[in-house]
């Protein structure tokens, strides 16, 4: 007696997997995130000091920057600050630069 399987029809209804796997994905990611902090004039003006600080002394800096909800930390030297345009240029590695807004700054630390 041969068994009469179905083959892979019988897996079709398991074909919304991996999109009910990338929703869950996308909910934990959600849990994640965080709010924007909110800085008073005192902390941007220290930032503002270390940088000029970073700057003129050509030291490299560790910058915190909110975007979508999450932290991301950069590390380098300070290429040009753009007052226009409120940006920051950072070199990351040589030859590759970072633009970050100002508004988007949360966190500056000098490294020496």
């Amino acid at each position: 007696m041969a068994i009469r399987d179905r083959g892979k029809i019988k897996w079709n209804p398991a074909s919304f997997m991996p999109e009910g796997f990338a929703m869950t994905r996308e909910m934990y990611k959600d849990q994640m995130r965080q709010a924007k902090p909110i800085l008073d004039e005192y902390q941007t003006e220290e930032f503002d000091l270390r940088i000029k600080y970073a700057m003129e002394y050509r030291h490299a800096v560790k910058i915190s920057v909110w975007c979508d909800g999450f932290i991301t930390d950069y590390t380098g030297g300070i290429q040009r600050v753009e007052p226009i345009t409120h940006e920051l240029r950072l070199e990351v590695n040589p030859g590759e630069y970072e633009r970050i807004a100002f508004d988007d700054v949360t966190a500056v630390k000098v490294v020496d």
